[in-house]
């Protein structure tokens, strides 16, 4: 297998993580919204964990679709304007992370500890089962 073949298969590969990531990630947040719906019977709560975890969900499929474009500019031909267009893909793609971060949070990534997309689904898991842990994330 050639080195351009190779990486052309790496950028699909996160691509479909990355979209997967949303799916499964929807599929899983829905899911821990009902079942947190059922154990505390409050829609308040219920909606605040689906917001999260889906919110950790395509945090979660965003940096993966980053790494994507990542791999794609190591490995596409050298032109101004692909540079260019992948750069903006990058920077809206960071933008969008940045402000689900900050809609989920309620507070600027710089202002708080670093968590990821998976320590969001993780902790909105262990919210829906009534499971907070003490540091609250």
């Amino acid at each position: 297998m050639d080195t351009v073949r190779f990486f052309e298969l790496a950028t699909e590969v996160f691509e479909v993580l990355g979209v997967l990531a949303m799916i499964v990630g929807f599929l899983f947040a829905f899911f821990l919204a009902v079942r947190a719906w059922k154990r505390t019977g409050d829609g308040t709560q219920a909606f605040k964990t689906l917001r999260e975890s889906l919110g950790g969900a395509i945090l979660l499929g965003l940096e993966l679709l980053v790494a994507a474009d990542i791999v794609k500019t190591v490995t596409s031909t050298p032109s101004l304007t692909d540079a260019a267009v992948l750069g903006v893909i990058v920077l809206i793609r960071t933008v969008l992370s940045l402000s689900i971060e900050i809609e989920i949070d309620g507070v600027a990534p710089w202002r708080k500890a670093f968590v990821t997309g998976p320590q969001v689904l993780a902790h909105a898991a262990r919210s829906s089962a009534g499971q907070e842990s003490s540091s609250g994330r």
